[in-house]
């Protein structure tokens, strides 16, 4: 039986709960009899299902069932810490609904919504730019002290056909001032050395049917994780997939534009970043690219992921 009980809250997305993966892993890490309870949005389960550091997943659903079935659930459990790694008012509410001894958050002034740092017991300021690291800065305040930077994903799920090599790239970001124009995946695809794969939700399969000589994948977030472990390399946008990528250590290349790689780029140093001097930082929710998106050319990202594969020293097709 465990003698330390762990909640951890961070509903979504994708990135955040990547960039919150190794800080729980350290929690649970430092606490080695602990049982560690991850509160998240049922989409972005497969992330965290079967990670050797996440005891038991809690869907959380927005809406009135959901809600309830969550409260129930937590309020059936004692809790010696909890972990608000997400900052807003429903996030710390969740966390508290679960009566823990202890609840920990960011800092009032860097939380998202200041009201969520009432329920706080522990807050914790942040030095580091990357939000990683600022996670793993949560962890400390929490009481972690053996820190893991990297952690293992589950395997992922087979979900259509794949080449059996082939550079994978995500297209889609969540707006589109962040997204590479499509039409230069088209002047991409002949210059790399594997077939070009382009995977999105199926919901993006009219979109990018329009891009013309490249492969399409459509798939949930298991058949991502399985398509990116079968990647040689990877092409990615400030969004989910690229920090995919980055924590399974695929070699590859992220196009920045409006946001800041030095606080949410990839991780780890597999993944180089282009981003023309143009770009500043803004996270205006435009629908169209950023100028400094389309400045960043088909060439320069062929040469970019070249420079990547030699780096990794991957095994390409002569």
């Amino acid at each position: 039986m465990a003698d330390f009980r762990i909640l951890v809250v961070r509903l979504g997305a994708m990135g955040d709960v990547l960039h919150a993966l190794p800080a729980v892993a350290s929690l649970k890490h430092s606490f080695p009899r602990s049982h560690l309870s991850w509160v998240i949005h049922p989409r972005w389960a497969p992330l965290i299902e079967g990670c050797a550091y996440v005891d038991e997943v809690v869907p959380f659903e927005r809406s009135v069932t959901g809600l309830r079935k969550a409260w129930r659930r937590l309020r059936s459990s004692k809790f010696d810490l909890a972990v608000d790694f997400q900052g807003l008012l429903q996030s710390a509410l969740v966390a508290a609904a679960a009566r823990p001894d202890r609840l920990a958050g960011f800092h009032r002034s860097e939380v998202r919504e200041r009201f969520a740092a009432m329920f706080y017991s522990t807050e914790a300021e942040t030095r580091s730019e990357h939000f990683v690291d600022q996670n793993l800065e949560l962890a400390t305040a929490a009481g972690a002290t053996n820190l893991l930077r990297s952690v293992s994903l589950p395997p992922g799920r087979p979900e259509g056909t794949l080449p059996e090599k082939f550079i994978l790239a995500s297209p889609l970001a969540g707006w589109g001032a962040k997204q590479w124009p499509l039409e230069y995946y088209e002047e991409l695809a002949p210059m790399l050395p594997l077939p070009l794969v382009l995977n999105g939700p199926a919901s993006a399969s009219g979109l990018l049917q329009r891009i013309r000589g490249v492969e399409l994948h459509f798939s949930g977030i298991a058949g991502l994780i399985d398509a990116t472990r079968r990647a040689h390399a990877v092409i990615g946008l400030d969004s989910g997939p690229i920090h995919l990528a980055a924590a399974l250590e695929k070699p590859g290349v992220a196009i920045f534009g409006p946001t800041d790689p030095l606080r949410n780029g990839p991780y780890g140093g597999t993944i180089r970043v282009l981003r023309d001097p143009s770009g500043q930082t803004s996270h205006k929710r435009r629908a169209e690219p950023d100028a400094s998106m389309r400045a960043i050319r088909p060439m320069a990202v062929a040469e970019a992921l070249d420079a990547a594969l030699k780096a990794a020293i991957v095994d390409l097709p002569r």
